[in-house]
């Protein structure tokens, strides 16, 4: 990879930042359905307390075995807090309350008695009293926290889903008055429709990830799904686009990819294309150069394709140089994203071809 095309992120913190964004996702999905299973305050909830205080008491009895040293009453607190978080404060006192009278009666001295003669197992108890109903009010509130969160993202999928809908009709509706409106142009018809196309294209990405946007790898295999994927590659960290940045990019890729199909590289069997990505702080830079095709020169005046590619990435903060070499167009795209943008690696050789992709 040349000096100018530094990831934002190396492939290896990439791929542990990727492996803990799996497991907490993977974790939160394991609570949300152990939660829908556990009404609050049910018969259900209160048999999970006692599978919990029973399995609590369990492991330290195998911890005493191990080390008769060992606290008598480290086992109950993620318990306490695990069925606060699941069953609500009833479920997370009762274990509080058995782990509490298991640990005095069966791993405090005397064993098998409620006398205490050390001190330190008083204070340990009262300890241990305050800070499970510490840990009670704490997992009941986050427990009613993330139920309040599931219900506005089912919300807000249901309005986007309805939003996208609506969407759909409307383009067709465009579409069928574009039709009939400019049937006697059928070339700035054709050029409308294909616009319309990408921008749909897109919407229907971002649909796909619930809203947040689009994968720059994923955009330019939707806009450059109808050629031959062997003559297409992508290069660089595979960034996360927010959905006013993926439509915008969307349009100038499928300007990029239109007039190199007409005029450039894409337009002849040995063409190729290749577009490489780059992160350096919160700038995202995009290289589109095409070779092997026939010789190109700068066209004599500016068409809107031109002037789209020129301005569109202004109100980023970016901006677009368009070289154009004896080997192809080289069309130079930067613009500054959000903070935190996330990207992929591509893979160990930091390229890959693209796929067709259905649309």
């Amino acid at each position: 990879m040349t000096d100018e095309v530094e990831p934002y992120l190396s492939a290896g913190e990439t791929m542990r930042q990727a492996d803990v964004d799996k497991l907490t996702a993977a974790v939160d999905a394991v609570l949300a359905r152990q939660r829908r299973r556990i009404p609050p305050g049910s018969v259900q909830a209160y048999g999970f307390a006692v599978v919990c205080a029973v399995g609590a008491t369990l492991f330290e009895v195998w911890l005493q075995w191990l080390d008769q040293d060992a606290s008598p009453l480290i086992a109950y607190y993620p318990a306490v807090a695990l069925t606060a978080l699941l069953g609500g404060v009833g479920p997370g006192v009762l274990v509080a309350v058995v782990g509490g009278l298991a640990a005095w009666w069966g791993f405090m001295p005397p064993a098998f008695s409620f006398s205490l003669t050390r001190y330190g197992d008083k204070v340990t108890l009262i300890a241990f009293g305050f800070v499970s109903l510490f840990l009670v009010g704490a997992g009941d509130y986050f427990r009613r926290l993330a139920k309040r969160l599931e219900d506005e993202e089912q919300l807000r999928q249901l309005a986007v889903q309805e939003l996208a809908h609506r969407l759909k009709n409307k383009i067709a509706t465009i579409h069928a008055i574009i039709s009939v409106q400019l049937r006697d142009q059928p070339q700035i018809r054709s050029d409308i429709l294909d616009r319309l196309a990408a921008l749909t294209a897109t919407d229907h990405l971002i649909e796909q990830a619930n809203g947040q946007g689009a994968f720059v790898r994923d955009i330019a295999a939707t806009e450059l799904g109808p050629y031959v994927a062997s003559r297409v590659t992508i290069q660089g960290p595979n960034v996360l686009l927010p959905p006013k940045f993926a439509l915008t990019i969307a349009l100038l890729l499928h300007e990029l990819a239109t007039n190199s199909a007409k005029y450039g590289s894409l337009s002849v069997p040995d063409g190729r294309v290749s577009l490489r990505s780059s992160m350096v702080d919160d700038v995202l830079h995009l290289r589109w150069q095409e070779k092997e095709g026939p010789p190109v020169s700068a066209p004599p005046k500016r068409g809107f394709g031109l002037r789209l590619l020129s301005r569109a990435l202004d109100q980023f903060g970016g901006g677009t140089e368009i070289l154009f070499e004896p080997t192809g167009v080289v069309c130079n795209m930067h613009l500054t994203l959000p903070m935190g943008t996330r990207s992929e690696p591509l893979g160990e050789d930091g390229g890959q071809k693209l796929t067709p992709r259905a649309t």
